[in-house]
């Protein structure tokens, strides 16, 4: 029975994953290891649950219904074990989450020895990047991640609002002048503008004009695709950068960075922990998610 049910839950990772590379990378097991458990399913059922060739594959009818019933079947079974034991108590096993650098640095990392305090048995595997990765073939339990959800498969969960600040040195300002409006950007003024890590592209300054938008795409002096380096260039003099106010409260409050064009912000974003809809939620991201909610609200 648990050889069954392992092969079960290798074929719902592989549907998942997409490929029996990438089921056997997340389930760190040996690819030969998945393609038996898999061969033994399909002989037990005596249906074939995926068309292989050298180059593609993809599952059959059979093998879209039969998922469509293992994962409902699986959250069952998921929620009855932690029932019926300690595991809901004192969830265990590694968890792994992925998170921005300096939400990791200055919200989640000096926050966690509370998390570990309280649920000691849990290990905690993170993955801090800007990437915005895949959380089925990156094997993420969760993420935290800022702005609206762009594939509907996901649960957000809300943590906290993001309030955006326009910052400068004080020496940064006073050689090139405080600007009064979006605009007089577009003169003199050099940029460090935030460069997306997954696509590669600038992010342009936003502000909001008397209900419209405002882009400011100038040159600049240097571009960075990492959230603390982004906000280091600008410590460092190299030009107005646009970030959220929780990076740049502390240069803010010790005088490092100021605030420039308060008036035309734009509206607050939020941060969330995200999770796929379509996995049973195990007793250690359940509660790591409750925990989070609780803990940044």
């Amino acid at each position: 029975m648990d050889h069954h049910l392992l092969a079960i839950r290798v074929f719902a990772r592989v549907v998942e994953t997409g490929g029996f590379t990438r089921a056997a990378d997340s389930l760190r097991m040996p690819k030969a290891t998945v393609t038996k458990l898999i061969q033994n399913l399909e002989n037990h059922l005596q249906t074939k649950l995926f068309q292989r060739t050298t180059r593609s594959m993809s599952v059959t009818e059979a093998g879209e219904c039969y998922y469509q019933r293992v994962i409902k079947w699986l959250a069952e079974l998921e929620q009855m074990e932690g029932s019926l034991t300690k595991s809901q108590a004192a969830p265990q096993g590694v968890l792994r989450i992925d998170v921005g650098g300096s939400t990791a640095r200055q919200v989640l990392l000096p926050a966690l020895p509370d998390f570990i305090a309280r649920y000691p048995q849990i290990q905690i595997d993170l993955g801090v990047c800007d990437r915005i990765i895949d959380l089925i073939n990156d094997s993420a339990d969760c993420v935290i991640r800022s702005g609206p959800l762009a594939d509907s498969s996901l649960i957000a969960r809300r943590l906290f609002p993001l309030k955006w600040v326009t910052c400068a040195t004080p020496a940064y300002l006073a050689r090139y002048g405080t600007p009064q409006h979006p605009c007089d950007l577009e003169q003199d003024y050099p940029l460090a503008h935030y460069r997306h890590a997954l696509n590669d592209r600038i992010q342009p300054l936003r502000f909001i004009d008397q209900g419209k938008e405002i882009d400011i795409l100038h040159r600049y002096q240097v571009s960075v695709n990492e959230s603390n380096a982004h906000l280091a260039s600008a410590l460092a003099g190299l030009g107005i950068i646009q970030t959220f106010r929780f990076m740049a409260q502390p240069h803010l409050d010790s005088g490092e960075l100021i605030s420039v064009l308060d008036n035309w912000q734009l509206p607050d974003e939020q941060m969330y922990v995200v999770y796929p809809s379509n996995r049973h939620l195990s007793a250690k991201l359940r509660v790591f998610i409750d925990w989070a909610v609780e803990t940044f609200k």
